[in-house]
């Protein structure tokens, strides 16, 4: 039969709907299959523990929805994990990046072969009648049994739902050994299964090795591995040393199948059922569910599927290992960061810009104009000679606060995109070159001592013509002392007062040098050292979210 047959017409009449009408048994009811049941089989996964699952998905969920919201979810996380790789670029380190790249370029593999889909394994030996049983889960009948196939030789599968295609391309189930069960037809008859890929595989005690190679190589790619045995071979060695006994643990990824139970008198079955959980506790196996199940009559068929929609509700191996590889890449993309960027405190640009004034003399600078201005000095100073060694030691001083816990990968590219020391210099340099520098001096405090000297000579010829006056040279009036006195007082109230205007004068002139000064060399320092720490430390903390975002989901 071709890919992509439905199932009109090819109903068994064995389904769940059809089990009512079976007479009681009296069969125990076999263990439930926990919501772990859904734990990878494969050795690889061996190293998951059940804090690295995600969280339950609600049980009134679509199935579609469901499925299609962990490939969403999983698709981001790879692609955050992708721009951390582009941001970091050679801040990471290149056999990190191959190993994260190589991960993620394998769970695309994965994505795109779908994670939506819970696959589930019929294994057993030749005549235990998984054949029969895959007709009779699926209701089809499709699987090749009896005289037309006395041993399975390929794998055959049947897809509820969603296409498969890729997945069983992946698997290596050939398109003429695939079916999709869903049809119109069904409506919701099916709903519970959907995403469910049934597959019936080679007899596992195949003489021919590449049958039992075929096992091996699909084993770990199941999300549930049924195994089924028949009253006869329950007990074969080949199934209990060469498979079960390895598995030791795994019970939660796979059920047992008692199949051909209608061969058993009902009498009888209690003891039966006892030996295989036997045989199960002797492997290392105790809590693997048993099902009693008949695929002839349909008897235990409606519990075991049952128990795959269980399975389908959880997620699928795909899923679980590719949550496992991102997280891991995550991990280890993580290691190329650290856990929080320098604190602002650090990037505080005011000691910087103190230590570049004083290898540019600004103070000096400033009190010399201050002089000049106050009128104590002629000559006036120069402003742009700025002492190499201290613009060197300033931006050592600099890189060791910002880089401290940053990766020596990152901290190397942060010194880099910085200024040389040379460049940060010539910046400070050209900055200082254009603040003014007045060799003005005080106009108020220059009229201010002129009219002190003024009338300091007014009251110097008032005094001298008083003291004349009393030698008798001339006939001096009465109030001309108190006027000399007063003059001179005026004149010496005037100097003091050009003395403080000068000083005031001096002092605004020499804080304006340092203000501009200041403000020339924070702008140069903003842009030569604190700009570009902050476009590396912008794109540290980018990588450093996106990894953490990977690696959650969140």
């Amino acid at each position: 039969m071709s890919a992509g047959a439905h199932s009109e017409g090819r109903s068994t009449g064995t389904g769940p709907e059809d089990e009512e009408m079976l007479p009681d048994q009296h069969v125990p009811a076999p263990v439930p299959v926990p919501a772990a049941s859904v734990h990878p089989v494969a050795d690889v996964l061996a190293d998951l523990g059940d804090g690295d699952a995600p969280g339950v998905v609600p049980d009134d969920a679509p199935a579609g929805a469901v499925h299609g919201a962990r490939t969403a979810e999983l698709a981001a996380r790879v692609e955050a994990l992708e721009a951390a790789l582009a941001v970091g670029g050679t801040r990471l380190d290149p056999t990190v990046v191959a190993a994260v790249g190589d991960t993620l370029d394998q769970v695309r593999e994965r994505l795109d072969l779908g994670v939506d889909h819970t696959v589930v394994a019929l294994v057993g030996g030749t005549g235990s009648g998984k054949s029969s049983l895959f007709n009779a889960v699926s209701g089809l009948q499709f699987a090749d049994v009896g005289v037309r196939r006395p041993t399975t030789s390929t794998v055959t599968a049947c897809v509820w739902g969603a296409d498969g295609g890729p997945l069983l391309d992946w698997i290596g189930v050939g398109p003429d050994h695939r079916i999709e069960r869903e049809s119109e037809l069904d409506g919701d008859a099916e709903a519970a299964l959907r995403g469910l890929v049934l597959l019936d595989l080679p007899d596992h005690d195949s003489i021919a090795p590449e049958h039992r190679a075929v096992v091996d190589r699909v084993l770990p790619q199941v999300d549930l591995a049924v195994w089924v045995v028949d009253p006869q071979k329950y007990a074969d060695d080949a199934l209990h040393s060469g498979y079960l006994r390895r598995l030791t643990g795994r019970s939660a990824s796979m059920l047992l199948v008692l199949n051909q139970i209608d061969t058993v008198p009902p009498p009888v079955r209690r003891e039966l059922l006892a030996d295989v959980a036997r045989l199960l506790a002797e492997d290392g196996l105790p809590d693997v569910p048993v099902h009693e199940v008949s695929a002839r009559t349909g008897e235990g068929v409606g519990r075991l599927r049952a128990a795959l929609a269980e399975a389908v509700a959880g997620r699928s191996v795909a899923a679980v290992h590719a949550e496992a590889e991102v997280a891991q890449a995550a991990r280890t993309a993580g290691t190329q960061v650290a856990t929080r960027e320098p604190a602002p405190t650090q990037l505080a640009i005011g000691h910087v810009v103190e230590r570049l004034a004083q290898a540019a003399g600004l103070v000096a600078v400033a009190d010399a104009v201050g002089a000049v201005v106050r009128g104590g000095s002629a000559r006036l100073p120069e402003l742009g000679q700025v002492h190499a060694e201290g613009v060197g030691l300033t931006r050592s001083a600099w890189l060791t606060s910002v880089t401290q816990g940053l990766p020596p990968r990152w901290a190397a590219d942060l010194r880099e995109r910085v200024a040389t020391a040379g460049e940060l210099r010539q910046g400070v340099t050209e900055a200082l070159a254009a603040v003014t520098v007045t060799s003005r001096r005080s106009g108020l405090g220059a009229g201010l001592g002129v009219a002190a000297l003024v009338v300091l000579g007014l009251g110097l010829l008032t005094g001298a013509a008083d003291v004349a006056g009393r030698l008798g040279a001339w006939d001096a009036p009465g109030w001309l002392t108190p006027v000399a006195v007063g003059v001179l007082v005026v004149a010496a109230a005037l100097a003091v007062a050009t003395v403080l205007v000068r000083r005031r004068a001096g002092r605004r002139a020499a804080q304006r040098v340092l203000d501009e000064g200041r403000a020339v060399i924070e702008a140069a320092a903003r842009a030569r050292l604190l700009a570009p720490t902050q476009d590396v430390l912008a794109e540290h903390r980018r990588v450093r979210e996106l990894v953490a975002r990977a690696s959650s989901g969140a």
